[in-house]
């Protein structure tokens, strides 16, 4: 099948290079009028027909289309052959060290059940020949044309008609530490549904199964996440002991076998949660790493915010309560429970809440001269005091 059409726009499907080695399968539109020019009017009549499109991940039971609907999700090509595949076992040690098994049932599913929500999963590292973007090569063996590996632009980007129909979206050098990214991330990770838009079409709400891969030489901060964050699988990945020449050929000569393996293993762990994996499952010391950097974010942003008021004020103490510390950081898009507030200050800055009178300053405008003087209030309650030595 070289067209297609779907509603009233017909389409070419076409094999588009993306390096020397590696090509994929893309719808590109394509004219009426150039089809009946290349290929003789009778042959519109040949061409399939749906009534749009539809998204349905399947590697043992793949349906080109479902009902009237053309499926999106590429077909996947693989031999399965029962063999020994030591390269694969070796590398995929590396990459999940004592996680190993979890890493096997984290592809098992993948292939299983495709529409199985995942954590996101998180190869991290600050050191060089790790094996992260290889590890992504690998899927890519796997998984085909259902994954695309993406730039932080393309996630935050409008048009997303090229990942949202993927199983597997990655990330390489990933550096989302806005909380917007943080929120889209997570609402993405469980979403059941997606509206794919491409430049010039109307927005199409699709049925969404992706699954997020990120990596990054950022360990402690490529991502905003909040303390009591379970959807993060994070792992971080060591130095190869020893180099292997042409790791990637030699995985693909064993893929078959490791493809037998797969389709036939039987997953260890039991669907506990939504995103079937339970948080003591996936907790790993770099999640704590991770938590601990997005602490130091929130105290820099903190201090910021400290070191803009004593200037606006022109005052040596600042006084604050927790909750006008949340709001202070919620304008900033840092979203932080009280909780956490009072653990950050007591932890980092030593420094103690007492309840009394405080003075709140602000801005107060002189109606008739429209100058900007400072002014207070006298207020009550839980406060903190921060004196101006304090951001130095």
């Amino acid at each position: 099948m070289k067209y297609l059409r779907v509603a009233t726009e017909y389409y070419k499907i076409v094999r588009k290079p993306v390096d020397d080695a590696l090509t994929k399968e893309a719808l590109i539109k394509w004219k009426k009028s150039e089809i009946i020019t290349d290929e003789g009017k009778d042959y519109l009549n040949a061409i399939k027909k749906y009534d749009g499109f539809t998204n349905l991940p399947s590697h043992n039971n793949y349906q080109e289309s479902i009902g009237e609907f053309y499926n999106r999700y590429a077909k996947v090509f693989h031999q399965f052959k029962p063999g020994e595949y030591p390269v694969i076992t070796s590398f995929l040690r590396h990459i999940f060290g004592d996680q190993y098994d979890l890493g096997l049932d984290y592809l098992s599913i993948l292939w299983k059940y495709p529409t199985q929500v995942l954590p996101i999963l998180c190869l991290v590292s600050n050191e060089r020949n790790t094996g992260k973007s290889t590890f992504l090569e690998f899927l890519h063996l796997i998984f085909q044309d259902n994954l695309t590996i993406n730039t932080n632009d393309d996630f935050r980007g409008r048009f997303n008609s090229d990942w949202a129909y993927k199983t597997l979206i990655c990330i390489d050098e990933v550096l989302l530490q806005r909380k917007e990214d943080s929120e889209r991330l997570k609402h993405l990770s469980t979403a059941k549904t997606y509206k794919a838009e491409a430049k010039g079409v109307d927005k199409v709400e699709v049925p969404f199964y992706g699954k997020f891969i990120l990596c990054t030489n950022n360990e402690s901060s490529f991502v905003y996440i909040d303390e009591k964050e379970i959807r993060y699988w994070v792992v971080k990945v060591p130095t190869f002991k020893e180099e292997i020449p042409n790791l990637i050929g030699k995985m693909k000569e064993e893929l078959p076998h490791f493809m037998f393996f797969l389709k036939n293993r039987k997953i260890k762990t039991q669907k506990k949660t939504r995103m079937w994996f339970c948080p003591e499952e996936i907790h790993t010391q770099a999640l704590e790493n991770l938590r601990k950097g997005n602490e130091n974010v929130i105290i820099r942003e903190l201090m910021q915010l400290l070191e803009e008021n004593f200037e606006k004020y022109d005052v040596d103490e600042l006084y604050y309560t927790n909750s006008e510390l949340v709001n202070m950081l919620k304008e900033t898009n840092l979203r932080v429970t009280s909780s956490r507030i009072s653990f950050l200050l007591q932890h980092y800055l030593k420094l103690s809440a007492v309840n009394s009178c405080y003075k709140k300053y602000y801005l107060s405008t002189d109606p008739l001269t429209g100058k900007q003087n400072v002014a207070f209030d006298n207020c009550k309650g839980r406060y903190y005091t921060f004196t101006k030595d304090i951001i130095n």
